[in-house]
């Protein structure tokens, strides 16, 4: 029952994020809706699609913003 309710919640995450986040593979995402889906069943926090999404966005977004910047070539 978890596994079909985490399913329900973690794909239209997934694909919402991955529509907002061009930049950083689908895998990637996918990894981190599911780490924040766990951290929340190991907190013992219900996990709302719409508290993993704004959890998982703010993941995210730390992940692209300390991207270091492209080098440029000499």
């Amino acid at each position: 029952m978890l596994a079909l309710a985490t399913r329900f919640i973690k794909e239209p995450v997934s694909l919402r994020l991955a529509s907002e986040f061009l930049t950083v593979p689908v895998d990637t995402i996918d990894r981190c809706v599911g780490d924040v889906l766990a951290c929340a069943e190991h907190l013992g926090i219900e996990a709302t699609p719409d508290i993993v999404e704004r959890i998982a966005r703010e993941h995210l977004l730390a992940l692209v913003n300390s991207a270091p910047p492209p080098r440029l070539a000499r």
